[in-house]
């Protein structure tokens, strides 16, 4: 508040700095004769201002998810190369919000199983799954995710990923191309969006 006077403050006397207070008060009371609204009564009205969007924290957590999986490394066998080349320039896996392949099971969120899996190198691949943090998902590249592939009936080969670790999505083909590693993804996308995080 400040005293509009010709005359420094010290020289007043208190009788004209309570008629200048009262006049700057009483300037101020017209200016504020309406409360302002409540800050919660756009919620009442038929659509939200511009710029106001309302949800729920799932979606908001499953949209971010859904632009930001950062894949871990998995590549076995011939199915890695397409993997690879999806990966590259061409098919541009970044546009999807996936940038690095990530070398630490702890900062990803999706294995790309591609190639063949053997009875050796299974528990490795079971305890890289068990390092990842939840959520998580698993995408089985290849015919040799889905089934054994073209080797299927050797002693040596696992008939399938969903024997070691739950399958999220399957990629046939031999090898698939990035076309169809891309299509798979997208599927977890739509996975990740219908994904329930509260519990009811």
């Amino acid at each position: 508040m400040e005293l509009n006077s010709d005359k420094p403050l010290s020289l007043l006397t208190l009788d004209e700095i309570d008629q200048q207070e009262g006049g700057v008060i009483q300037s101020f009371r017209t200016g504020h004769t309406s409360p302002y609204p409540d800050p919660a009564d756009w919620l009442s009205g038929d659509e939200p201002p511009p710029g106001v969007f309302i949800t729920s924290v799932e979606k908001v957590l499953n949209w971010s998810r859904h632009y930001s999986l950062w894949p871990v490394m998995f590549g076995l066998a011939c199915c890695a190369i397409e993997m690879m080349c999806m990966a590259a320039s061409r098919w541009d896996l970044a546009r999807f919000g996936m940038d690095i392949f990530r070398a630490s099971p702890r900062q990803a969120d999706l294995m790309i199983v591609a190639g063949t899996l053997t009875w050796k190198m299974a528990p490795w691949l079971r305890r890289i799954y068990d390092q990842m943090p939840e959520p998580k998902w698993v995408l089985a590249m290849g015919a040799c995710g889905t089934s054994g592939g073209l080797f299927w009936d050797s002693y040596s080969v696992v008939p399938g990923f969903n024997l070691v670790v739950p399958v999220d999505v399957y990629v046939p083909g031999c090898p698939p191309r990035p076309e169809a590693l891309m299509r798979a993804i997208m599927d977890i996308h739509e996975k990740i969006d219908k994904t329930r995080i509260i519990k009811r």
